[in-house]
């Protein structure tokens, strides 16, 4: 649809339109086939909707209402594996708690047996004692001078 017609289509199907906007409108669609049969898509459906209405639909019968409720409020769920599965806010703020206890205490571990683990070489000694160049391009030293200043603590 074009733009001539897609700005004011819903003004234009609801017939609210200005007359000078509606005779602009009225002139492409004379000239242009898409947008006419675009448009008379939209009339149907439109149709379609305002032939639906609420006062068709039957009221329900007195105590309707009151009596899904006192059947859902009856009703009871049924045990199954699934409710394994299923978490009340109170076994989730539980699991949420035990899963902190475990964070801590395995930081803990963590932390307490890092000063067990030796520290080994230095990278500058690992690099001075290299023999052989790292890649062929260069010789061994200068392979050295460069890992050395690119290293980081």
């Amino acid at each position: 649809m074009h733009a001539v017609v897609m700005e004011n289509v819903e003004e234009f199907l609801a017939g609210t339109l200005e007359p000078v906007e509606r005779r602009t409108i009225e002139a492409h669609l004379a000239s242009c086939a898409t947008c006419r049969e675009e448009l008379q898509q939209m009339e149907d459906v439109s149709l379609l909707f305002s032939s639906l209405s609420a006062h068709e639909m039957p009221e329900p019968a007195p105590g309707f209402y009151a009596r899904v409720m006192q059947q859902v409020s009856e009703q009871r769920v049924a045990p199954s594996w699934m409710n394994l599965f299923a978490l009340s806010p109170d076994s989730g703020r539980r699991l949420a708690l035990a899963c902190s206890v475990i964070l801590v205490a395995l930081g803990t571990f963590l932390v307490s047996n890092e000063l067990r683990y030796s520290a080994g070489p230095m990278p500058d000694a690992v690099m001075a004692e290299q023999s052989q160049p790292a890649f062929d391009s260069a010789p061994a030293s200068e392979n050295m001078l460069v890992t050395l200043a690119n290293y980081e603590h």
